[in-house]
């Protein structure tokens, strides 16, 4: 146990305690102010209900109550309006690859967004079916879609985005053909009942209307672009992914042939403010959803952090390069964070903590030295007094009264046993100067009793 000159050990222990007392508060003010805990509750924009987004939504709702965090889905138009949300101030998002802030201007730095990536979910291709007179048609280009019905999404949607601008490349537009704003399954049942000429959809495989429309081979075609590679240089937002033979249905050779389509990334987006924990925990939720593989993609490829639209997170980049952190292998969430916000907090102050125990014995044992020094100043001086001249005998009363004074102060003082040898060895010199006093006294007693010569 820590022991503190001057004080008992019941003293020192109570100072300890006091120590402890007010680090715990430091540390408790540190925790909610610096690092306060992540809350229980937050929104995510999703997409259309009938859209493979929302799906994946609700497999994250999932997972974050299991954690004990409420998630919070609000349905949107699109990716467009997903964007718009989430710079108006919702959390966490999903952001079609193509409008994010690197892909319209790979200048731009972290400073000129508030919203960072936390990885690469998984593809989503354009999807263009047809008619199947109209599909083989489309193979060299979009021209012949001029004077169709074609369905490319609802506003606010990244379908409709993309679409205007494929259109736009082979000069169909509003003016010469018809742009419907059907999207999802409305638009795929509207394809199947010939309502529609052609449609867009953009989105991953598990899509239900793009389901819908892949096992639906003779009725529609999915159109397979020559121009494919040709127009990634021109949209470089845009890849391709090849939809192999047989991936579909190998018992009904769906499809008959490889096809190739041009892609989009989907990007997990949060605000820069989202609380750490809660990032870590909803890249642990991406993982556990989108790990396994689909039509386009082997498992393991998503999510990652390649070719992100926007800056990638830092906790998402600590993810991604060291995996899952100690705590989060072996405790549950909530465990993990407490005692991960507890050690980030306790480690500076335990680095202050220790040269406070350090320093306040050394202030104490400087203390009660000082009070040893002070009187030795004293008896040094009247030495010197007695040695350099004759005193008077109302001087000699004066400095022994002194003397008494300095032994009964001493005497009444509170020490360490570690200075329990400079107090004697004080005293000691504090009775060797009263007997040079009583010398001199005596002295010049004996001098005043003889004549003068």
């Amino acid at each position: 146990m820590l022991i503190i000159p001057s004080l008992t050990r019941k003293q020192t222990l109570l100072l300890v305690v006091a120590i402890v007392g007010a680090l715990a508060v430091v540390l408790s003010m540190l925790s909610r102010s610096v690092l306060p805990a992540p809350p229980r509750k937050i929104e995510m924009t999703t997409g259309a209900v009938d859209g493979a987004a929302h799906q994946f939504a609700l497999r994250y709702q999932a997972y974050l109550k299991a954690n004990g965090v409420t998630l919070d889905l609000k349905p949107s138009t699109g990716a467009v309006q997903n964007l718009e949300r989430l710079s108006a101030g919702t959390p966490v998002g999903f952001v079609q690859g193509g409008l994010g802030i690197l892909t319209l201007d790979p200048q731009e730095t972290d400073s000129d967004t508030d919203l960072r990536s936390l990885g690469v979910i998984g593809y989503e291709p354009v999807w263009m079916f047809a008619s199947p007179a109209l599909a083989k048609t489309l193979a060299k280009g979009l021209v012949p879609l001029a004077g169709k019905k074609i369905a490319i999404g609802a506003e606010g949607s990244g379908t409709r985005k993309v679409s205007l601008e494929l259109l736009q490349a082979y000069g169909i537009n509003a003016t010469n053909a018809t742009l419907s704003t059907d999207g999802g399954m409305a638009a795929a049942n509207a394809l199947l009942a010939k309502n529609l000429d052609a449609l867009f959809i953009i989105g991953a495989p598990q899509t239900p209307a793009v389901q819908l429309l892949l096992g639906k081979q003779e009725e529609v075609y999915l159109v397979s672009m020559e121009h494919a590679e040709g127009l990634t240089r021109r949209f470089p937002y845009l890849s391709l992914v090849s939809l192999k033979a047989g991936s579909v249905d190998p018992a009904q050779d769906r499809p008959r042939q490889d096809i190739t389509l041009l892609t989009t990334t989907a990007n997990l987006v949060a605000r820069q403010d989202l609380h750490p924990a809660l990032a870590y925990l909803l890249l642990e939720a991406a993982r556990d959803v989108h790990k396994g593989a689909t039509l386009l993609n082997k498992p393991g490829m998503f999510p990652n952090g390649i070719a992100t639209d926007y800056p990638l997170a830092d906790e998402a980049a600590r993810y991604y390069r060291d995996g899952r952190s100690f705590f989060q292998r072996y405790l549950p969430y909530w465990a993990a964070n407490a005692l991960q916000r507890l050690l980030l907090v306790l480690v500076p102050l335990v680095a202050i903590a220790i040269p406070i125990f350090r320093i306040v014995p050394r202030l104490f044992e400087f203390k009660e030295k000082n009070r040893l020094y002070r009187r030795y100043a004293v008896l040094l001086e009247m030495e010197r007094d007695i040695t350099s001249r004759r005193l008077s005998p109302g001087e000699i009363a004066k400095a022994t009264a002194r003397l008494d004074k300095i032994e009964q102060e001493v005497s009444h003082m509170k020490f360490s046993l570690d200075f329990s040898d400079r107090v004697y060895t004080l005293r000691q010199h504090v009775d060797y100067v009263r007997r040079q006093l009583h010398a001199h006294a005596e002295h010049d007693t004996a001098n005043a009793g003889q004549p003068a010569a």
